[in-house]
């Protein structure tokens, strides 16, 4: 059948993608993944680690192999909105108000610390990253597509940070957590680095594009096709129900965060070579689709327990159901 060829076609890419990743990236294999699956879903991600572990290169490695623009903004107090947007300049010489393009005119955006900006700073993002589109003095501009966000952020420094409104916490499909690298990865990590013509920054150098903007418009509508049945859907929706009732959770995850799951799933169902979703696809996302979207109970908080191991008891408590 053409659709089948055409998914062959689609899993063989998003192999070749996260092949290519790991020869700048070493290790990571969920965070590299977590950024494929949301890229080609049409999602955003929000990534969480320490400095120096590498998330400014993995998003300039996924540009140059989808062969479109990248621009990197780093987060501070005094950033404002129009440093983010654009803004209109008075031209002298034509009497008129001409546009100057911010950075996020581009088609992966990466926002550097984006917690250490004040909340009139984060709303500027969030018609960009839900409309694609900037409004400024009633004119709006749209984006060429695609149009992917990830954003950073530092969980060990509070001080001079700003929590994220709700509201732009849960515009982000999946929050990816990157740890510090296994000691053989590390090790890998060094050896590269001073290797000369191994180091990633050379290897970055000499990446070929694997698929063009163009091309990952027309690779997202074959997603589409993937099969979801109402019993996948269902457990999906049992999943971020359960949550909201959970008796360590005093926040559930809203109704976006299952439209998250299924559009995720079907990335993950190609990536597994299939036209169908499982329950296992959907199980493979709960956690970075659902982590950001929930909150703990000051109880279970105190008791020391992590959203992590709480979701995994939620989902555990939802029957699979049988293929």
């Amino acid at each position: 059948m053409e659709t089948d060829r055409d998914l062959t076609a689609v899993s063989t890419k998003l192999t070749q993608l996260k092949a290519e990743l790991h020869r700048v990236f070493v290790g990571q294999d969920e965070v590299v993944e977590g950024i494929l699956v949301a890229f080609f879903a049409g999602g955003h991600v929000l990534v969480e680690g320490v400095p120096g572990l590498g998330k400014t290169l993995l998003a300039k490695t996924l540009s140059r192999l989808i062969s479109c623009k990248f621009n990197r903004i780093q987060f501070t107090p005094d950033l404002m909105p129009s440093d983010i947007t654009g803004s209109h300049v008075f031209n002298m010489k034509t009497q008129e108000f001409d546009f100057y393009p911010g950075p996020v005119f581009t088609n992966i955006i990466l926002a550097d610390e984006i917690n250490r900006a004040p909340a009139k700073t984060h709303s500027a993002l969030l018609q960009v990253m839900e409309e694609h589109q900037v409004t400024i003095d009633a004119k709006t501009y749209t984006l060429e597509p695609p149009f992917f966000a990830i954003a950073t952020q530092n969980p060990l420094e509070t001080e001079g940070t700003y929590a994220l409104p709700e509201a732009q916490i849960d515009r982000f499909m999946f929050k990816l957590l990157i740890p510090y690298p296994p000691e053989d990865h590390e090790e890998e990590i060094l050896r590269l680095s001073i290797s000369g013509t191994s180091a990633p920054e050379r290897v970055l150098e000499t990446l070929q594009p694997v698929v063009t903007s163009a091309e990952v418009m027309k690779l997202r509508q074959q997603f589409e096709t993937v099969r979801v049945e109402p019993a996948v859907i269902r457990y999906a929706n049992q999943i971020v129900r359960a949550t909201r009732s959970w008796r360590d959770m005093y926040q559930g995850a809203s109704p976006r965060a299952g439209i998250t799951l299924l559009r995720g799933a079907r990335v993950e169902a190609v990536l597994g070579g299939r036209d169908f979703v499982t329950p296992d696809d959907v199980r493979a996302i709960c956690l970075p689709s659902l982590r950001h979207r929930v909150a703990l109970t000051p109880e279970s908080e105190v008791e020391g327990r992590d959203v992590d191991s709480v979701l995994n008891e939620v989902i555990e408590s939802v029957e699979v159901p049988r293929q």
